[in-house]
């Protein structure tokens, strides 16, 4: 195998976890609240095999799959994009990220100002659209930053671009990733730019996150320090803090993220393509928005008919994603699901693969199959697939 492509749906969950109460969310599942909508065609996905595995069957099994097929439990302990995918590249994290659901300690917040020399809005968790609606105005005329975080490990930074501009405003979340360490050290610090007149505000494409690093080797470190290409697409290089990444394909969205993953397939290079298709859990699904969930699934079924046939003998697709985001369940945040695994390729057995105790298995497997040394977590599964 000379080509891996990694895919990572953006909070495509397939489920509850066993230990959903703990994150208060028993019940939660993505793909069966989306599976509600008649807006939702996924005949190429069905042929991969997402309908065979265990607990998805309500969505009409494939009698003969193309694709081994199974999902996985995630050993880490939280249900957000910085562990999710952390563990996707072969780092369980026994302890949850630091959240801050009574907003940032006083000390905090007074070394951000005096970095920035600015005042600051709001402190507390919010809906990032709404965040703008209720503060906007008041940052517009005072210059004061809008700082918020939510349920996830992250401390989000808003400011109208007419006040702040987007390069400075990545300063201040760089002076903001420099203050939040220790036990302070959130997965993410996270710009977000607005435009508009209130109350009519706008976030732009402009989001840059700035992540604290993985506390060991990722599958990324691992296959680059062995001269593998690994090509970033998406939040991927912000993820990983731009570490073990030999290229990255700068992508906002799941249109610009199936275009560069489809120019990443023309490209001639051996290793690792890793991608991230953010809007299911951005504009879907912390929205509760269960018709745009399920046609945004929709066109990425449409764009599968088109990127399978561009695969060689030599590639191989996985398809996964990093945590739940049901948006039938309550509340806005992240749900703490199982996550469907699909693999393809011309010489991919397709089997089903039951459950995965770790996402971990997904590294172990990409350093099995292109021949690397390996340390991290997770359990390999190459030799339940190839040919």
């Amino acid at each position: 195998m000379k080509r891996i492509f990694l895919i990572v749906l953006d909070s495509v969950g397939a489920g509850e976890l066993p230990d959903a109460a703990l994150f208060g969310d028993k019940g939660a599942n993505t793909l069966k609240s989306v599976s509600t909508s008649k807006k939702l065609n996924i005949p190429r996905l069905r042929d991969l095999g997402i309908a065979n595995i265990l607990g998805v069957e309500f969505l009409n099994q494939c009698h003969s799959p193309i694709g081994a097929h199974g999902k996985l439990a995630e050993a880490s302990m939280g249900k957000d994009t910085t562990i999710g995918h952390w563990e996707i590249a072969g780092v369980i994290s026994p302890d949850p990220l630091p959240t801050y659901p009574n907003g940032f300690p006083q000390e905090i917040i007074d070394a951000f100002s005096n970095a920035t020399g600015r005042g600051v809005l709001c402190n507390k968790p919010y809906s990032g659209t709404e965040v703008i609606k209720d503060y906007g105005r008041q940052h517009v005329e005072t210059g004061d930053l809008i700082v918020y975080t939510s349920a996830d490990s992250v401390f989000q930074i808003a400011a109208h671009e007419d006040v702040v501009p987007a390069e400075t405003l990545y300063d201040y979340c760089k002076k903001a990733r420099a203050i939040l360490t220790g036990k302070n050290a959130v997965g993410r610090v996270i710009a977000r730019p607005f435009i508009g007149t209130y109350p009519n505000y706008t976030r732009t494409e402009r989001r840059r996150d700035f992540s604290v690093e993985p506390p060991h080797d990722t599958i990324l470190d691992i296959l680059s320090r062995n001269g593998f290409d690994t090509i970033a697409v998406g939040k991927i290089t912000d993820i990983f803090a731009g570490r073990g990444i030999t290229q990255s394909l700068e992508a906002h969205d799941n249109y610009q993220s199936m275009d560069a993953t489809m120019r990443a397939a023309q490209m001639d290079f051996t290793g690792l393509c890793f991608a991230n298709f953010v809007d299911f859990d951005m504009k879907y699904g912390h929205r509760r928005d269960i018709d745009g969930y399920a046609n945004a699934l929709t066109e990425l079924d449409n764009w599968l008919n088109d990127f399978l046939p561009v695969l060689s003998e030599d590639d191989m697709l996985i398809i996964t994603a990093d945590h739940g985001c049901d948006p039938g369940f309550t509340g806005s945040d992240h749900t703490r699901e199982y996550v469907p695994l699909l693999v393809y390729g011309k010489d991919i057995l397709p089997v089903n693969l039951g459950i995965g105790s770790t996402y971990a298995d997904i590294a172990a497997t990409i350093a099995d199959i292109l021949g690397v040394e390996y340390d991290g977590c997770g359990t390999s599964f190459a030799g339940k697939i190839l040919k």
